[in-house]
């Protein structure tokens, strides 16, 4: 039996990756683990019932802080570790180490550019033990950099990326993504911009576009993301890198930007440790707007025959289902693993690791769908 690990399995994030592999593999071992042991029981008990057969979920108290981590890790056994416990902005690479002395392949949702891009320093170590470590295996840079390498080959020349996520209002925001965007708030990090790296500033620059179909026109500003350093690199030649991000209720996006001005000014340091109470006050805020989020990547460059040329391809997620794409990465990840279909083994960002056509088979049963525009 294949025994998976989920680091905040009871998480917005982690109960939904616990429910999709659970109900995939029969035979399955899936352990929820977190701080929080009631909370992990909870959820097992309520995700039994649709399980596979043979697949079973066991609740474990786990704190990646605790110094017996390491241990009380490999105590456990698992086979594969996806860690979900964020910020991950600031966090150090303990739980991926501990994943490679135990022997256990490692896959995490971290958006920390710092975390995601350096990830490759544990390479030879992960080598050394046969064991495959994949961060940022979520929308970025995971299913983003799949989207562009599948359109790639369409363009003599790629010279701009421009993308962008727009989440409904009605989405489940996590207290640990929250506190990772406003870590950034206002404060500068490098991006490409017409061949020269400029500083751009977190949840500003403020601009409102066109996502089409059912999400319409949405605010957005700059967030920081390590695709901003990798796209540069693995798209040669590519003089521009630009992402943003919004919230879909203008009040409450304009209030972000207004944040970033004080923190910009130096008048606030850092607004994360406010994130529970700013969770707690838009409470109220979710009666209004929509459970319709999109994702928008825009290419731009010369074609084949040398013209110029522009592409448009841009994601769907109605009915609430948004908050499973950024697990849809791991998820993939996990089955190619769980089923001996991913051979590479090393360290490295979630780059190129799966298909458009993979991603489609977790997606569309879903009801995610997405578009081209030419």
């Amino acid at each position: 039996m294949a025994r998976v690990l989920i680091l905040g399995g009871y998480g917005n994030f982690g109960k939904r990756i616990a429910e999709s592999l659970g109900k995939a593999h029969a035979g399955l071992e899936i352990v929820i683990a977190g701080r929080s042991l009631e909370q992990a029981t909870r959820l097992c008990a309520d995700l039994a019932p649709g399980a596979a057969p043979q697949a079973c979920f066991e609740p474990a108290r786990l704190d990646i802080d605790s110094p017996g981590f390491p241990s009380e890790l490999a105590a456990l056994a698992p086979n594969i570790v996806i860690h979900t416990s964020g910020p991950f902005q600031g966090q150090d690479y303990r739980v991926p180490r501990a994943c490679i002395q135990t022997g256990a392949h490692y896959i995490d949702l971290a958006d920390g550019r710092r975390y995601v891009c350096d990830i490759r320093a544990l390479d030879d170590e992960a080598k050394e033990r046969n064991v495959l470590i994949v961060s940022g295996a979520s929308s970025v840079p995971g299913l983003s950099s799949t989207v562009i390498d599948h359109f790639r080959g369409g363009f003599s020349r790629l010279d701009a990326i421009d993308f962008a996520i727009a989440p409904g209002n009605k989405a489940e925001v996590g207290e640990a993504t929250l506190k990772g965007i406003l870590s950034y708030t206002g404060h500068p990090f490098p991006a490409l911009d017409d061949g020269r790296w400029r500083d751009r500033h977190g949840w500003m620059d403020a601009r409102r576009i066109d996502f089409g179909g059912s999400v319409g026109r949405r605010w957005l500003a700059n967030v920081d993301i390590p695709d901003l350093e990798l796209f540069p690199e693995r798209y040669a030649g590519v003089r521009t890198v630009h992402f943003q991000a919004g919230l879909e209720l203008p009040l409450l996006h304009h209030c972000m930007v207004a944040m970033a001005g004080l923190a910009k000014a130096g008048v606030v340091a850092d607004w994360s440790p406010w994130a529970a109470a700013m969770l707690k006050a838009r409470q109220p805020l979710m009666a209004f707007g929509t459970d319709i989020g999109g994702m928008r990547i825009e290419l731009s460059g010369l074609g084949p025959d040398g013209r110029s040329k522009r592409l448009t391809w841009t994601l769907y997620a109605e009915n609430g289902i948004g908050p499973y794409i950024p697990t849809l990465s791991a998820i993939i990840l996990t089955n190619k693993l769980l089923r001996g279909e991913q051979a590479e083994r090393g360290a490295m960002p979630c780059l190129g690791l799966f298909s458009l056509a993979d991603f489609d088979a977790e997606a569309a049963p879903l009801g995610i769908y997405h578009r081209v525009s030419q």
